[in-house]
């Protein structure tokens, strides 16, 4: 099995990441209510999409009362979740990184002109629908916890019996990649031999990963910094590969 290396940009953002938790938060609530409101059931076990947001929001350590009032909210008397719908955005950034951008809205007019704004401010451009999406493909991800009783060769058994795809080594943690439709299945199926999972969500990957010197790196990251500051976007995937050079000058 070979990676998808994606764990360049994550380590360097990790700590910008930390630094957004309360408006991660309030995110990740968001994306419970509506996978709850639109599975139409609060029971993470008849609703795949639900289990796949809460695994992710325990990821990134959202307490559990928050969950639960996400939940609620989702079937109580605020009918606020019922007014956001999920849109995507694509575009081009610097030195030609496609960007793709996943909203939860409740207002597309602010929205559009929101990520139109940050891409214009940033030497980028928005693109029509279909622009950039084939190049990436959409994966299930599930981060799984290192350990001394857990070496590579039992990690490869253990993702092959469970159903999984492929795997990679992120420095911290092991990746395990799965069909989207296949994520929850797999994650339990990991836990079910003893392995430690930490967290699953749906992503996407780049087909195409492109390298990019430090001064086009700086851009892009301005670029999606921009975009993770707005309040309706959820998630904001993209091209650009950092090398190992690339990075160390990044975090100097």
């Amino acid at each position: 099995m070979s990676g998808h290396s994606k764990w360049a940009t994550t380590k360097h953002r990790k700590g910008a990441q930390d630094a957004k938790r309360s408006a991660l938060f309030g995110k990740l609530s968001r994306q419970i209510t509506v996978a709850a409101k639109e599975g139409g059931d609060p029971n993470p076990d008849n609703n795949a999409a639900l289990a796949a947001a809460i695994a992710k929001a325990k990821s990134y350590s959202l307490p559990n009362s928050n969950i639960e009032s996400a939940i609620k909210n989702a079937f109580g008397r605020d009918e606020n979740a019922a007014n956001f719908e999920s849109i995507a955005y694509e575009g081009y950034g610097p030195a030609g990184i496609a960007v793709y951008v996943e909203c939860l809205t409740d207002n597309r007019n602010r929205t559009a002109a929101d990520v139109r704004s940050a891409f214009t401010h940033s030497g980028g451009n928005l693109g029509t629908s279909g622009s950039v999406a084939f190049q990436f493909d959409k994966k299930g991800e599930i981060t799984v916890e290192k350990s001394d009783d857990l070496d590579e060769d039992s990690l490869m058994m253990a993702v092959a019996e469970a159903g999984g795809e492929d795997y990679e080594d992120n420095e911290e943690t092991w990746a395990v990649w799965t069909d989207p439709t296949e994520l929850m299945a797999v994650s339990k199926a990991l836990e079910a031999q003893g392995v430690k999972v930490k967290g699953a969500e749906l992503t996407m990957i780049p087909n195409t990963p492109v390298s990019v010197d430090v001064a086009d790196a700086k851009k892009v990251l301005r670029l999606v910094d921009k975009l993770e500051d707005l309040d309706d976007v959820q998630n904001v995937y993209h091209t650009m590969e950092l090398s190992d050079e690339v990075l160390a000058a990044l975090d100097e």
